[in-house]
């Protein structure tokens, strides 16, 4: 029986620079990044609309954690077995984001679905509510098996000097996806489009987020090549339920230290995420119907489209800086590999003396996502005091500087732990220098693996230890449902008198008292803290 993996062929990327191999490699994630924006931007108002409290809304978003928990580490485990001719990832990607598009032409057309079969109002009702919700669920899976292979597939494509610029370009492009979708969601669509894409704003969102996913996938899926896993190195058999759960359960209990440290970073940090992610859009437009909105707005026909405007508006300024961060920062933030005891960077000889001046004074990507922490849980921490549209957005646009190392360095240090992890040197960053190809020529991205894969790097777990660490991303997810179930309950048990058209001056909650998402925020910014001082642990593991 062989003991390590075994393929044909070479990865390659098509382009004639480094910078369009880049951008053809991480083109999936602007489409991925729109459809996840138009669901956190309008989804929780489109449920306020149809008249679900808040509490009820923070149960349907265990979609996304349940999802993330059951199908990145499933289709991880899967897909680092599949001997298929089109490679590991590419075939998951293209079968996800068919079903992801299905799902968001139904949540944006459930009303019209739903009356081909019910034509009794109150059922009706009921019936759009809970079809809205299983669209949800849909879009949910399916968009996470699309994500864990996209994102195994830039670990699996680059070279360990190469993993922190592929990191940075995916979070330039999560940026853009993010800049595109709040965009589109600020303006009013109908202007643009007419009825062909549908009469609502929401409606015109979920047809252009299906467009623009099946685009960016389309595109890597045709730009990439993989290559072709022949014998993955273990006995075969079937890959059965209980073989992939048995091999996630031992994985993650058996983590290499580095990867661990990683991990438990990103469980707090996402504990304060996921408030801001699924609910600030919200939490700026009730900003703005409570304090700033003259009468006539709030008895606005379309409210879930005036209030995902106004969100989004402060969600564009978000992903402009997000941006900008994901460009600009790479240059002035040491890559991981560079901190490595053996590494020397070769400037030209002309420009050598003031290179290496330069790159003392770097921060490391470690200093740089911790700061981003810091930065995040001030943000957070101010929710409750905010009076103003203005402030609101200046609050949410601030956290872009933190989304854009999120984005971009636990995936970096994941890509090199898993790809060190790969080769017989175990140097805390391998042998860079020694066993990688550049990628700085004119020429395709070739990298050459051979049977002992001495060159570049093999990856043959990347989806397992992704799917890992997405669990670390989703768990806390779980406990950030639960956390806003207990403070809507408390603070806000009734239907939002914002936006429940339909509500009864009895079922609804008054304007007067502290606004439950941002106390949620506030929770979120105290998981931040504890976030920073987990980062600090970390770096006993990065070779500082």
């Amino acid at each position: 029986m062989p003991n390590i993996a075994q393929w044909t062929g070479t990865p390659s990327v098509k382009g004639s620079t480094e910078s369009m191999r880049m951008a053809l490699l991480t083109a999936s994630l602007i489409g991925l990044q729109f459809t996840w924006t138009v669901e956190m931007t309008y989804c929780t108002p489109y449920l306020l609309e149809l008249g679900l409290t808040k509490s009820s809304i923070s149960l349907v978003w265990i979609a996304g954690p349940l999802s993330g928990m059951i199908m990145q580490p499933i289709v991880g485990i899967v897909a680092d077995r599949s001997k298929s001719r089109w490679g590991r990832r590419r075939p998951f990607m293209l079968g996800g984001t068919v079903i992801v598009s299905l799902f968001l032409l139904l949540l944006g057309w459930t009303r019209e679905f739903v009356q081909l079969f019910v034509t009794d109002k109150e059922n009706s009702k009921t019936a759009t509510i809970a079809m809205a919700v299983v669209s949800i669920y849909g879009i949910d899976f399916a968009i996470n098996a699309v994500q864990g292979s996209c994102r195994g597939l830039i670990v699996d494509t680059l070279p360990i000097p190469k993993q922190q610029m592929g990191s940075s370009w995916a979070s330039r492009m999560v940026a853009v996806g993010s800049l595109i979708g709040y965009g589109a969601g600020a303006v009013h669509l109908e202007s643009i489009f007419g009825p062909m894409l549908g009469n609502t704003q929401f409606k015109q969102l979920t047809a252009v987020a299906a467009i623009t996913l099946c685009l960016a996938v389309g595109v890597t899926s045709y730009a990439v090549t993989e290559r072709v896993l022949v014998n993955n190195g273990q006995e075969e058999g079937q890959l059965g339920a209980f073989e992939v759960l048995k091999t996630i359960f031992n994985n993650a209990r058996h983590l290499p230290q580095g990867i661990a440290a990683i991990c438990h970073v990103q469980f707090w940090a996402w504990i304060g995420w996921f408030p801001f992610l699924f609910y600030s859009t919200t939490w700026v437009g009730e900003i703005y119907l409570r304090y700033d909105a003259p009468a006539e707005a709030k008895i606005s026909g379309d409210i879930t489209g005036q209030v995902g405007r106004i969100g989004s508006q402060a969600l564009t300024s978000f992903s402009v800086i997000t941006f900008v961060m994901s460009v600009i920062l790479p240059w002035f933030v040491k890559s991981p590999q560079d901190e490595a005891p053996d590494f020397t960077p070769r400037p030209p000889s002309s420009i050598a003396s003031i290179v290496l001046e330069i790159e003392k004074y770097k921060p490391s990507l470690l200093t740089a996502w911790t700061a981003s922490l810091c930065i995040f849980a001030c943000a957070m921490a101010t929710a409750p005091f905010i009076r103003s549209l203005h402030t609101a957005t200046i609050i949410v646009g601030l956290c872009g500087i933190s989304w854009a190392i999120t984005c971009w360095a636990p995936f970096t240090f994941l890509g090199v732990e898993i790809n060190r992890l790969s080769q017989p040197d175990h140097h805390p960053y391998g042998n860079m220098t020694r066993n990688s190809i550049e990628l700085d020529g004119p020429v395709q991205l070739h990298l050459n693996h051979g049977p002992d894969d001495s060159h570049g790097t093999t990856g043959a777990s990347s989806g397992a230890y992704l799917g890992i660490m997405n669990l670390y991303t989703t768990i806390p997810q779980f406990i950030g449902t639960i956390i806003s179930w207990v403070v809507f309950s408390l603070l806000e048990p009734g239907k939002s008198p914002e936006l429940a058209k339909e509500a009864h001056p009895e079922e609804q909650h008054g304007t007067d008292g502290p606004n439950a998402i941002a106390m949620c925020l506030f929770i979120g910014a105290l998981s931040a803290s504890v976030a920073v001082l987990f980062s600090r642990r970390l770096k006993r593991f990065q070779g500082h």
